[in-house]
């Protein structure tokens, strides 16, 4: 099994070796032998050179998958320079190494800091859920969308950020066709379900694709928290898109106080990549509410038979593996609306229905866990 530690006196020897004062490590996560870190640079730029020297000295140190993420070294011109402070640096033991951020406690560094808005003003009592996965496929907006329309159902004052910029789908899985109005120069968001919803999909036409680098992403999720007109909310939900990029970064950063929700299949390796989400909760402090293993199984609508296509037990392994409650298990199928009914939406599963039922005695959990009886 490698470890952190491991990892760091590789990247310190690495750096004395080749007399690199100018790179940095920081967000190292270990999981297995799959490694993943953040590399500061001058350029902020991806370097193969540069790239291959670091996987092959990972690599004799046990790594068999390495994942790199470039950024620009803080306090240097453009972003990047000569003046980047020296804490940062892998090298020089395990203090050196605290500061770098792979070990140590403190802020995830993304592009979010210094913002400020009403939803985030200490005393507002707005309770921030972000729900995550390791990996796309496992349902991961169908529960945020059904959870926030549980949470509405029961009362309680929602908001609904559509994170996921690449991926977004929360507005056609809520039924949503018009776009958000502006009112005095500020973004008035559409409601839906009693549900007040901001989505990269209103702001780009025909589906089309979204081709933008960290920092504008960053840029769009400030502006869903400086720019809307959100009024008084008890909660404000954010999909995020899966795994642990430069979105998920800047959410840890904006957000220090939010609490998260995994969601996984039952399958082992959807729960074995969830866990590196998980893992990045845990390393930014955000408190895990729980998991929620979606696709639990398929209930034959003639006899009402349970077959657990996907396996089991995945959800209940990652839960304790994160010492966090299975708070869900979620039936697979289809939710059962008419294009026909006026409120019409693909995804979101009526009340009184099974699945319903389940996600308003999830909301009722999530309630409980956070105080707002």
């Amino acid at each position: 099994m490698l470890t952190r530690e491991q990892v760091l006196d590789a990247m310190n020897a690495f750096i004395e070796e080749s007399a690199a004062d100018q790179i940095a490590v920081r967000d190292v996560m270990v999981q297995g032998r799959q490694v993943s870190l953040t590399v500061l640079t001058v350029s902020g730029e991806a370097e193969p050179p540069l790239e291959a020297a670091l996987r092959a000295a990972l690599q004799r140190a046990g790594a068999e998958t390495v994942h790199f993420r470039f950024r620009a070294l803080e306090g240097a011109a453009g972003g990047a320079g000569t003046g980047a402070p020296q804490a940062e640096r892998a090298a020089g033991g395990a203090g050196k190494a605290a500061a770098a951020g792979a070990g140590a406690k403190g802020p995830v560094k993304g592009h979010g800091a210094g913002l400020s808005s009403p939803l985030l003003a200490e005393g507002s009592g707005v309770q921030f859920i972000a729900v995550a996965s390791g990996k796309g496929g496992v349902g991961k907006s169908t529960v945020t969308v059904n959870l926030a329309v549980a949470l509405a159902r029961k009362g309680k004052r929602v908001g609904l950020i559509d994170a996921d910029i690449y991926g977004f789908s929360v507005p056609d899985m809520m039924g949503i066709e018009e776009r958000p109005q502006v009112v005095n120069g500020r973004i008035i968001p559409i409601e839906r379900f009693g549900v007040k919803v901001i989505s990269m999909g209103f702001f780009v036409e025909d589906n089309a694709p979204v081709v933008w680098r960290g920092p504008m992403l960053g840029r769009m999720l400030r502006n869903f928290f400086a720019e809307i007109e959100w009024g008084e909310l008890d909660y404000v939900l954010l999909d995020l898109p899966p795994g642990t990029g430069d979105v998920a970064l800047d959410v840890h950063q904006i957000l220090p106080q939010s609490k998260e929700i995994i969601v996984t299949t039952p399958h082992a390796t959807a729960a074995f990549v969830a866990a590196r989400a998980g893992a990045m909760a845990i390393q930014t402090e955000h408190e895990i509410l729980g998991v929620v293993e979606n696709m639990a199984y398929y209930a034959c609508c003639s006899c009402g038979e349970k077959e657990y296509i996907f396996g089991r037990g995945g959800g209940a392994r990652l839960a304790e593996s994160l010492h966090t409650d299975l708070l869900a298990q979620l039936p697979l199928g289809q939710p059962d609306n008419h294009p026909s009914e006026p409120d019409f939406s693909p995804s979101v599963y009526k009340a009184e229905s099974e699945t319903g039922a389940i996600y308003l005695e999830l909301a009722a959990r999530i309630i409980a866990k956070t105080g707002q009886e």
